[in-house]
């Protein structure tokens, strides 16, 4: 019987991981790729996995559920949020908790993101579940996600499609943006730069509707 060959990344979609856990599960010897290509990439016998086959950190440490919007406004988007993470957390029999946070993808300064890095640092946190890696930070959920390999933490995605909020959540990114270099350049002898970030700040207001 042929074998369905997959790549790392597809493996991970299959088992609810990120690709950065399927390196690490190598590194210990929990899961080996089957093959490699002739350029070194990971290859995956599709029939051997198994969905949460490793999903089992110890348990002195915590799952953590991570959700996030990018403001006030959108309170009924982060209860879906809390739900799903929720009642995923509660099929697989994990003792969780759920931190939420509102805020831009943008933002470092956000309480929950750094409630759940430091415990991931402090070594408490063994699994982190989220609904999509974006929900981490807009941009640098890659480093995010390097610190929990770092600190062994297993890292669930439960979708790994773009997020359907992509483009509200990056347009109100720019919006702040342009928030704070409006007040630097407002103040400045140019009467072209106001008009010049009203037009901008208009565009993507319209880009919203």
């Amino acid at each position: 019987m042929s074998r369905k060959m997959v790549s790392i990344h597809e493996a991970a979609e299959f088992l609810g991981v990120a690709p950065q856990t399927l390196r690490r599960w190598e590194r210990e010897g929990k899961l080996i790729p089957d093959e490699r290509t002739p350029g070194g990439r990971r290859r995956y016998d599709l029939a051997r996995l198994r969905p949460n086959q490793f999903h089992a950190p110890e348990a002195a440490l915590r799952t953590i559920a991570y959700a996030r919007v990018s403001s006030h406004d959108q309170q009924d988007d982060l209860e879906r949020q809390k739900q799903v993470l929720e009642r995923y957390c509660a099929r697989q029999g994990w003792t969780f908790e759920v931190i939420a946070d509102r805020g831009s993808g943008m933002n470092t300064h956000k309480k929950g993101l750094k409630k759940l890095l430091d415990a991931v640092i402090d070594g408490q946190v063994g699994r982190l579940v989220i609904t999509h890696k974006d929900r981490l930070r807009r941009f640098g959920a890659e480093l995010v996600l390097a610190i929990c390999e770092a600190q062994g933490v297993e890292v669930v995605i439960l979708n790994q499609g773009e997020d359907t909020t992509f483009e509200e959540d990056l347009a109100k990114d720019v919006l702040e943006i342009i928030t704070v270099f409006s007040a630097r350049l407002y103040g400045s002898r140019s009467r072209k730069n106001p008009k010049l970030l009203d037009g901008v700040k208009k565009a993507v207001e319209d880009a919203q509707r």
